[in-house]
This record gives C-alpha cells, sequence and structure tokens, in this order.
C-alpha cells in the first residue's frame, strides 16, 4: 500500500485545488498567503502542502528543516504549480474525464488493484476521492503543456547523433548513477552581483556538507529545483540521461562524494553520488532477443482480478500439464491483436513490452510458462520459445541515441522554461495574517 501513498501525495503535491471558488465563499476565512497574477493561494492550501512535505520527509528518514524554510519551499512550489496550470487553461488545453479516468485506471492496474479497491485505500487513508481526482487532472494537464511548451520543440540533429554514437563505441561501457543535486537557480537576466551571491550561497551549502551535514536536509532547505522536498534524488539514470555538466562530474565521483559548485547557464549545482552500478562493457552492438508469445485478459465490470488470474491458471494448467498447444488456447481466449497469430508477439528487445511483462518473460527459459502476470493492460500468461543474440540494427542504435540526447536536452530546457515562467510571473506574498 505504500506505492499509492506515494503516489497520493505526489498527485497532492502536483496538483491543485480550486482556490477562486474557496476565496470567494464568505465562510472560507483562512486568509490569502499569496497572489499569483490572477489567482490566490490561499494559506490553507500552503498550511495543507507543508503538512503533506512534513509527512514526506519524515517517511524518507530526512532531517527536517525549521518550519520556515518548508513553508518556503512549499510555496515556491506552489507559485510555480499555479503559473503553470493558468499558463495551461489560458491555450485551451483540458483533460477531460474520459482520459482522466483512463489514467486513473492505470494507476490503479500498477498497484494490482481493481477501482474499488483502490478507492477503498485511499479512503482508509483519508484522501478524498474527488480531490485525488483533481489533482491527478492537473498533473496530466501539467504534462501536456511540458510537452507543448519544451519537450516537442526540442530537437537533435543527425550530428549529434553522430557524435554520440561514435563516443559510445570510444567508451563502450553501461553505468547507471543514482545521484541527488541541489540548484541555485539563477533569475532571468542576473547581474554579475547576484551571480556572485547566488555563487556566495551555493559554496556556504557546499561548505556544510563538508563538514558532515545531512545533504537531503540541505536540498529541502536550499534547493530551487522541484524536487527538493524529496532531497534533490533524481533516481537511477544512465550518463546518457543526464544533463552533461552532472555526467561528467559524476564520472570522477565515487559514492558518498559531494562535487564543487558546478554552474551552468540557469544557475549553480551541487551534486552528490549515491550510488553507481554498471561499468561492465555493454556490447553497444550486440543484444540478446526473446520470441515470445502471450495470452491476455483484459478485467472488466464483468471479469475482476479474481476471474482473469483464475482463468489464466486453468489455461496454464492445460499446457503445462495437459499439453495443450499454447498458441491453440490464445486464438480462442486471448483479447489482444495477437491472438489470430497464437499470442506470437515476434522476436522483442528489451525495453519493447512494459517492465511487468519485461521482468517475467526475462525469468522464464525456452518453452517454460509464467504464472499469471499483471500489467497495466491486464493479466497474461507468458510462453518463451527462444532467444538469440543479434546485432543491433543502424537503425535501432540511432534512434536509441535520438531519444536519450532528447530526453537530457528536455530535462535541461524544462527548468530553463521554468526559470523563465517564474520570472515573467506576478507574485505578491502576503505576510499578514489577516
Amino acid at each position: 500500500m505504500e506505492t499509492i501513498k506515494r503516489m497520493a501525495a505526489v498527485a497532492a503535491l502536483m496538483g491543485g485545488l480550486v482556490l477562486s471558488a474557496m476565496a470567494a465563499d464568505p465562510e472560507f476565512v483562512d486568509g490569502i498567503a499569496a497572489v499569483v497574477n490572477s489567482e490566490v493561494i490561499t494559506r490553507k492550501e500552503l498550511h495543507d502542502r507543508v503538512e503533506m512535505a512534513v509527512r514526506q520527509l519524515s517517511r524518507q528518514g530526512t532531517q527536517l528543516p525549521s518550519q520556515d524554510i518548508i513553508e518556503r519551499q512549499v510555496m515556491e512550489r506552489l507559485i510555480l504549480e499555479k503559473a503553470q496550470l493558468q499558463m495551461a487553461r489560458e491555450s485551451g488545453l483540458n483533460v477531460d474525464d474520459e482520459s482522466l479516468g483512463r489514467a486513473i485506471e492505470r494507476i490503479a492496474s500498477s498497484n494490482q488493484l481493481s477501482m474499488q479497491a483502490f478507492r477503498d485505500v485511499l479512503m482508509r487513508d483519508g484522501i478524498d476521492w474527488n480531490e485525488f481526482r483533481e489533482n491527478i487532472r492537473n498533473e496530466i494537464l501539467l504534462a501536456r503543456l511540458r510537452e507543448r511548451e519544451v519537450d516537442s520543440r526540442v530537437v537533435v540533429t543527425d550530428a549529434e547523433v553522430d557524435n554520440f554514437i561514435e563516443a559510445s563505441r570510444e567508451n563502450p561501457t553501461s553505468q547507471e548513477f543514482n545521484a541527488a543535486h541541489i540548484l541555485f537557480r539563477a533569475p532571468e537576466g542576473a547581474s554579475p552581483q547576484q551571480l556572485a551571491e547566488l555563487r556566495e550561497r551555493a559554496e556556504s551549502v557546499l561548505a556544510r556538507l563538508q563538514q558532515g551535514e545531512d545533504f537531503a536536509k540541505l536540498a529541502a532547505s536550499f534547493s530551487d529545483a522541484q524536487d527538493a522536498l524529496s532531497g534533490g534524488e533524481l533516481g537511477w539514470r544512465t550518463g546518457e540521461r543526464l544533463p552533461t555538466l552532472f555526467a561528467d562530474a559524476l564520472a570522477g565521483m565515487q559514492p558518498g562524494q559531494v562535487s564543487p559548485v558546478l554552474r551552468s547557464p540557469g544557475g549553480f549545482h551541487i551534486v552528490k553520488l549515491l550510488e553507481r552500478r554498471g561499468g561492465e562493457i555493454a556490447g553497444p552492438d550486440k543484444v540478446t532477443q526473446t520470441h515470445a508469445r502471450h495470452i491476455l485478459i483484459k478485467t472488466s465490470e464483468l471479469i475482476d482480478d479474481d476471474d482473469a488470474q483464475r482463468r489464466l491458471l486453468a489455461l496454464r494448467e492445460r499446457v503445462v500439464r495437459g499439453g495443450t498447444p499454447f498458441d491453440e488456447l490464445a486464438r480462442v481466449h486471448s483479447a489482444d491483436l495477437s491472438a489470430a497469430k497464437g499470442g506470437d508477439l515476434g522476436w522483442l528487445y528489451p525495453g519493447d513490452t512494459v517492465p511487468p511483462f519485461e521482468r517475467a518473460m526475462d525469468e522464464l527459459t525456452p518453452g517454460e510458462v509464467s504464472e499469471p502476470v499483471r500489467t497495466p493492460f491486464g493479466w497474461h500468461l507468458i510462453q518463451v520459445i527462444e532467444r538469440r543474440v543479434e546485432d543491433v540494427s543502424d537503425e535501432r542504435k540511432r534512434n536509441a541515441a535520438r531519444n536519450a540526447l532528447k530526453a537530457r536536452k528536455a530535462d535541461e530546457a524544462f527548468e530553463d522554461w521554468l526559470r523563465q515562467l517564474r520570472d515573467r510571473s506576478f507574485v505578491d506574498l502576503r505576510n499578514d495574517r489577516s
């Protein structure tokens, strides 16, 4: 259930309340914490988000900063969120109920729960269903805004792809880094004096880190990044998925080490390497492919999760014990388009299927049939037919390189776009409690 709680927390942190209506209600008298362009952030919203941030930090085991610092960090995130949602609505973006319903179904499925069970868990955790829906709606809206304003405008040239592939040949290692960072964001058109003051602030935080203070606590206290209240953790990423500045710094670091202050166009950074893995020769020109087939049963109002599992277990028994050919059962029982081909999915590359499916498939030997496997699409039986090691096609290598470069450039562009949006927004912070 912890996964659901984290999802709900993320949704609530990302989502927003309809504040203008609340502020207009004469019974709603908690006051205004800030005005962002034409809308308000109420003190109640700030209070609720601060409480949620404290719970999140406590679950992570992070040393808590002072209440004032947490309030300041949460307020900054509310301001950015409010500005983005305003921009999305003003430009005509919206999320209809049907799209929202499908998104929530995927969340429930990823937690291996039916919709009713998912609602019951949220209710037990004290999370209002309607508020949760609106938080998810806002999260989708923000993602669509980023796609339109940032991701769709990122261009990766053929020359960049060529250079990326050549660099991979010269250094054929596969490394992933689990890192955290602290961002000191520079305002648009910052003066030399502002940059000097910002660097001095970054160096002061670095000195505290070098004296042994907790990185996550200082990230929550000082970082201007969206992930500050998560201790600045970036999660596991390959070097190609990290900003070049970070990847270059991390390459020469050992777990536990902290970088010097790094300068980028967006400000100053401190990076900590938490863990690294890989480093073996990756053999970029070779890849293991799996030839597999499956039977899919989708859940619905008539078929719940238990029913789907029971059906698949009975089918598995007919294959394993009774000798019925898998492909014959797939043609009759599978709800997938591959049913007409006996469930045959052809030769699959790593990453071609969703993670739960791929993990189960990778554990099978040729001829073996899996237990029922849950994915966002429903429940599956999987059979591996054979495996082979093949040369990776030039087109596939180029597509992978282009995607990695685009993801890296999009992350960097998004931070810059957020900085510009924040600087353009009118913000009036209210210090009075009236």
